[in-house]
């Protein structure tokens, strides 16, 4: 994806979320490996997107749908993911650090190698997630 495709996506994101419908569909979109730094994602159904290896530093990823996204070896660092669902979602390798995910639910996903140091999970949910060699 072009930057200028990029940046057409967002403005397309940040239009949606002014006019407060229900969840932004970017179902299945690549942004694997993108800056998406301190970009807000709140209320977007991101069902089988691919964002991995993408660095999304202080992204808001406010009660939204992550099911079966891809998310390996992406920087979530400091990032707000609170209430969300990333059932089956692949996290491997993904980095977590001080990322807030109050409330959301973790079940099924497959965080093998994950970071989670420092990371606020309280409430949240992990029923089947493979946390093996996590930190």
């Amino acid at each position: 994806m072009s930057g200028i495709r990029l940046r057409h996506l967002m403005s397309r994101v940040a239009r949606l979320e002014k006019m407060g419908s229900g969840l932004i569909d970017l179902q299945g979109v690549d942004l694997s490996k993108r800056d998406l730094k301190g970009k807000n994602f709140s209320k977007t159904d991101l069902m089988g997107a691919d964002l991995s290896g993408a660095d999304l530093t202080d992204a808001t990823i406010r009660e939204s749908v992550l099911i079966h996204a891809k998310l390996s070896n992406a920087i979530l660092v400091s990032a707000d993911m609170g209430e969300s669902i990333l059932t089956g979602a692949k996290l491997r390798g993904a980095n977590l650090t001080e990322a807030r995910a109050v409330g959301s639910k973790f079940a099924d996903a497959h965080m093998v190698e994950a970071n989670l140091t420092l990371a606020t999970l309280s409430k949240s949910s992990f029923e089947g997630a493979d946390l093996s060699q996590a930190t």
